[in-house]
Formats: C-alpha cells, sequence, structure tokens
C-alpha cells in the first residue's frame, strides 16, 4: 500500500458551517489552546520518555484551527504539504528540535522548517513517545493491523495506566509460518524501497508476536521475558541484532525489521480520527488530513535475486 491522503471531518456540516464567516475562521472552529487540550487528552506529555521532547513546537494558542495536517516526520516537504492544504497546524510523530539549538537561521535545514512554519502561520505539535505508549497509539495500532489479541505493553509506563506503555506483545488468532506472518506485514504496511527483512526460519511457526513501532532494538530483553516467537520493529542494527540471534532459545524470537517511517505511518489515520472524534464531541468543526507524503529517506534497494 502507498501513504495515501485521509480526510477525517470534525463536528457539524451544515451549510451554514461550511460557508464560514468571510473571517477565514469556520464557525465552531477551536483556538490552538483547545487542540492541546484534546491532544492531552489523549496522549498525555507524562507518557512521553524522559529524553523525549513533545508539545507546541511553533504557533499561538490563540490562533483558529480550521484545518490540521498528522505526518510522521516534519520535513521541509510536510511543512509545503501542510501550508499548501491550508492547515494552521502541522501534527507530527516526529520532534523537529529534539535535540538543544542555539540558532534557528535560515541557513540550515532545520532553520528553514521554523521560517517556514511561522511565517506561513501554520503551528507544529509534536505527538512522539507520548503517542508510542498511550492506549491507541503506535503500537497498539500495528498489533491490531496484524490481528492480535490479549495484548499487552512490553514495558509498562511509569506514569500511566496498566495498558500504557512502549512497545507490545500479544496473540495471533492461529498459528502462522514466519514466511506468511512477514508476508502479512509486508501487506499492511506503506511501500518504502526497504522492504521488510526477516532473520529465521521461513517454516518456522510463530503464534505469540512482539511489536515495537520506531526503533526497537533496546527492547531484545523485555521482548525475551515476554516469550514472543518473533519480533517485529524498526531500525535493527547489526550487532543487537546479531546477539539476539545468538541469545536465542530454540531459534526465538525471529525477528523482522522494517522501515522506521512505515511502522509508525500507519498510526497516523487512526490518531487524526481520534482527535476529531474529541473534536467533534466538544462541538468544534475541523478538517483533519493525513499526508501523503512519504519521508522515508531511502529510494531505491538492490537485493542479490530477491527469492
Amino acid at each position: 500500500m502507498e501513504p495515501e491522503n485521509t480526510d477525517v471531518s470534525a463536528g457539524p456540516a451544515d451549510a451554514s458551517a461550511a460557508a464560514g464567516n468571510g473571517s477565514g475562521e469556520t464557525p465552531g472552529a477551536p483556538t490552538l489552546g483547545t487542540v492541546l487540550l484534546a491532544v492531552e487528552e489523549l496522549w498525555p506529555e507524562s507518557l512521553a520518555e524522559d529524553w523525549d521532547e513533545v508539545g507546541l513546537v511553533a504557533g499561538h494558542p490563540s490562533a483558529g484551527v480550521n484545518r490540521i495536517l498528522f505526518a510522521v516526520d516534519p520535513t521541509l516537504e510536510v511543512i509545503e504539504e501542510a501550508i499548501e492544504f491550508g492547515a494552521e497546524l502541522l501534527i507530527t510523530h516526529h520532534p523537529l528540535l529534539l535535540k538543544g539549538v542555539t540558532s534557528v537561521a535560515a541557513t540550515t535545514a532545520k532553520g528553514r522548517a521554523v521560517h517556514r512554519l511561522i511565517e506561513s502561520g501554520t503551528g507544529l505539535l509534536t505527538v512522539h513517545t507520548n503517542g508510542d505508549s498511550a492506549v491507541g497509539g503506535v503500537s497498539d495500532v500495528l498489533a491490531d493491523a496484524l490481528g492480535l489479541q490479549n495484548v499487552a505493553p512490553l514495558t509498562p509506563a511509569a506514569n500511566g495506566l496498566p495498558e500504557e506503555g512502549i512497545g507490545r506483545v500479544g496473540d495471533l488468532e492461529e498459528v502462522l509460518t514466519l514466511g506468511d506472518f512477514a508476508a502479512r506485514v509486508f501487506g499492511i504496511l506503506p511501500a518504502v524501497a526497504g522492504g521488510v527483512r526477516v532473520s529465521g526460519d521461513r517454516d518456522g511457526l510463530v503464534r505469540r508476536v512482539a511489536v515495537c513501532g520506531g526503533a526497537g532494538d533496546s527492547l531484545f530483553g523485555e521482548v525475551r521475558a515476554s516469550n514472543a516467537d518473533v519480533y517485529l520493529t524498526a531500525d535493527l542494527r547489526h550487532h543487537p541484532a546479531s546477539e539476539a540471534r545468538e541469545a536465542a532459545i530454540n531459534d526465538r524470537p525471529y525477528l523482522i525489521d522494517v522501515s522506521h517511517f512505515a511502522s509508525e505511518w500507519l498510526w497516523l489515520p487512526a490518531a487524526a480520527e481520534a482527535l476529531g472524534n474529541v473534536l467533534s464531541d466538544q462541538g468544534h468543526d475541523v478538517e483533519i488530513r493525513v499526508s501523503s507524503t512519504n519521508s522515508d529517506p531511502w529510494d531505491f534497494i538492490l537485493t542479490p535475486g530477491g527469492g
């Protein structure tokens, strides 16, 4: 599948609301501050990891918000897409400014991004590890797409509910071969150059599955403790993956390595719908769209056969 626009309308769709009031705001449109409260309800900042930087990056809380764009990365291409859409708010999974900076001069890519956001009047909000950990977050959506049952966190959240935390583990409804399960993974993810990499016996049987959207090679201890037959995550580096396979018991857990972007993109439509529902319940009218920009950094891959 390809990343595609997903539109979610929040609020009344009557003719007077659609017509607007000539001021650039739709009747019933919330302020950015109101959207921030709705986002906090869904993905509390208290769930973010200590090292993370989440929350509002650019934007005035009193500004009106008629349109919102969800995306994985706040790249310049995504920002231009948000501006073209007319979004007053861009919500991304990945932070723009994860590390400290001493300048946002437009001589750098990040500086240009900040300038473009402010000059166009487009706010930027980051929902990162709080979006990973929360109920209905990145790994929950991935687990649901794979048909997992009896799902629980790999690492329970320190400041959350028992069902919140990083990663998920659950069971398939029926036993699959590793090859068939990998094919299921390939089928649900957006098409990217890197495809799906698998370590393990293609005919090996799997039922218990651990997942972590995004980079998850810090969770091998938790994966082994969960008795998972296979671990699906992204950005698996050589040494952690090799050591995990060396430490495998009865050849498990098998490993499936996917695109970081692809593993997290699945969350965007669900997140857009969840935010739209909260705002609609509050009587607000907002148009929400999922970015169609593929921000995976790789363009093509060469393989020695592809069989």
